[in-house]
């Protein structure tokens, strides 16, 4: 394979209660990688999404705002220069419930697929983060 540019992102639908908007660099459906994927998310005010137990390890930096995380242990607040890591396997569930939202990157490794992310089901409410 060769050196690439990449000049613009794949803007994939994000799962969740409002509109995110997912920009992926590398991937399945951007480059047809699928070692990993990295991409970049720009999530509203109040956005949720249901919880999952994804097949792969994801690595998610903060950019801006911040990024609720629970999981099976609890919930913890992830601010702007934080990372949080998630193993596979792990049920986990992100929420941006601050005014400002958040804008974050997330690396899966292997790559995200709709196939390997294993959401709850939709049709059920979000509670709260703790």
């Amino acid at each position: 394979m060769a050196i690439r540019l990449i000049e613009r992102p794949v803007v994939i639908e994000a799962a969740g209660n409002k509109p995110k908007r997912i920009e992926e660099y590398v991937g399945v459906p951007s480059t047809g990688t699928r070692a990993f994927s990295l991409a970049r998310m720009d999530s509203p005010c109040g956005w949720g999404e249901p919880g999952q137990r994804p097949g792969f390890t994801e690595v998610t930096l903060v950019l801006r705002g911040c990024l609720v995380v629970e999981h099976d242990g609890g919930a913890f607040e992830v601010h702007a220069g934080q990372a949080v890591l998630a193993d596979p396997g792990e049920w986990v569930r992100y929420s941006t419930p601050g005014l400002d939202g958040a804008e974050y990157v997330s690396v899966c490794l292997p790559a995200f697929s709709p196939d390997s992310v294993h959401r709850d089901d939709a049709r059920l409410p979000l509670r709260p983060p703790s």
